[in-house]
């Protein structure tokens, strides 16, 4: 009987061990590690800032659902990871052994990259439910004392989508409190344009969010390096093409949401050999280790290079779709090698899929591949998308109560999209 370790029950981690599991059989171990009890479906975390969603509609036990698979779980907190010894090390000093570990941690916030930052120091965040909670206590003192905004991502994020979001729901909700006249917004980002996304563009992305924005009375700065956040105020470099600082400007703000860089967990970054420089797990395209054949890892805290350099560090964004066709691949290679004794072949995709809200509307991009030059490159925008992703939501988490193996992504945003056969489309 093979152990097969799960670590981290994100958006990544809880399918993969669904799947895992399902592809595996009785005759097999799946053990679930996470730190804590409970799965978070992060894409709604953006609501839970302004109120709109309760933190319980997005959360579920992890224990009860996984049990009905006959799949175990541990609450703890992994520090090290010793790959010699297959071997997992918590807080507690316990050891959990493994046959194969796949690893799913999503990564690690690195406001600390940047001075005054994160929800330790005077801006908020949406990168997690408890900081999307405290987001949303510091958007109610803005309801109740108006006053300048800036939302943006700073310097070395890869995960932009979020930040847009946050912006235009910000920019709804506070026009249904009818004080959006006394809420100037500023959307700052590290991109070289609006709407580069960490992808270089996609389709019209660019025209449709300069608009989007200008409608909405928001403007923005790119290139933007922020130097440094105070309480109440913050000094944002605004760099050429050639990197250079070509303003710098002095934002006052009463409430502000930023995405920061990631890096990778300490637990997983500090395995020689496994990871890149900043912490991610370096990968084949099978999804696993070049250097520990047993270790399989997807999501956020895999290695991808950015898709081009930017005068502003940027990073490339691992979307749902491309973290389900992960997961998949890694269940399939893990049967390829424990039942059926061959070597893998099944492989992720490299496609950007991704539904955006966006308050009363929403938009939505296809990128294939993510990595140009693509097949695909489409980017729509309407009410529809807004509707898709509440639907979405739903979808998915009826998928983390029920275990099924269904690709959510491919059965539901790809036909909420209305494209069959994407690959193949051309608008």
């Amino acid at each position: 009987m093979a152990k097969i370790v799960v670590l981290g029950a994100g958006t990544g981690g809880m399918p993969a061990a669904y799947e895992i599991k399902e592809s595996l059989g009785a005759n097999h171990q799946v053990l679930m590690v996470n730190e804590r009890a409970s799965f978070r479906f992060v894409p709604s975390n953006p609501w839970v800032a302004v109120g709109w969603r309760d933190p319980d509609a997005v959360t579920m036990p992890i224990e009860k659902y996984l049990s009905k698979k006959d799949i175990s779980f541990k609450c703890a907190r992994v520090d090290k990871i010793d790959p010699e010894q297959n071997t997992l090390i918590t807080s507690d000093n316990e050891k959990i052994d493994y046959d194969y570990l796949v690893i799913a941690t999503g990564p690690k916030l690195a406001f600390s990259n940047v001075k005054g930052t994160g929800p330790e120091g005077f801006t908020q965040s949406i990168c997690t439910l408890d900081h999307a909670k405290e987001c949303n206590t510091d958007f109610e003192e803005l309801i109740k004392n108006p006053g300048p905004v800036v939302v943006g991502a700073l310097q070395g994020a890869s995960c932009f989508g979020p930040a847009y979001e946050y912006a235009f729901i910000l920019d709804k909700a506070l026009r249904d409190a009818k004080i959006r006249h006394k809420v100037p917004i500023h959307y700052i980002t590290s991109e070289p344009y609006i709407g580069h996304l960490g992808l270089a563009g996609v389709g019209d992305s660019k025209s449709m969010l300069e608009s989007e924005l200008r409608q909405r009375d928001i403007k923005w700065i790119c290139n933007a390096n922020v130097d440094e956040v105070r309480d109440g105020s913050m000094t944002v470099s605004e760099l050429n093409r050639k990197g250079e600082t070509e303003f710098t400007h002095e934002l006052p703000f009463k409430h502000s949401m930023f995405i920061p860089p990631f890096s990778g967990v300490d637990a997983v970054a500090n395995v020689d050999g496994l990871c890149n420089a900043k912490g991610f797990v370096i990968t084949d395209e099978y999804q696993r280790s070049p250097k520990f054949p047993n270790i399989f890892s997807g999501g956020v805290c895999v290695a991808i290079p950015p898709v081009e350099v930017t005068p502003v560090p940027t990073g490339t964004p691992k979307t749902g779709y491309m973290i389900e066709t992960m997961m998949t691949a890694i269940a399939h290679n893990l049967k390829s090698i424990i039942i059926d004794k061959q070597e893998p072949s099944a492989k992720g995709t490299w496609h950007a899929i991704c539904l955006a809200d966006m308050g009363d509307t929403g938009a939505a991009f296809v990128a294939m591949p993510q990595i140009g030059p693509r097949n695909v490159a489409w980017f729509k925008k309407g009410k529809w998308v807004h509707f898709a992703k509440i639907a979405f939501e739903k979808y998915f988490m009826r998928k983390m109560r029920t275990g099924t193996s269904e690709p959510v992504y491919e059965k539901y945003v790809l036909k909420a999209l209305g494209i069959e056969r994407l690959e193949n489309k051309k608008d």
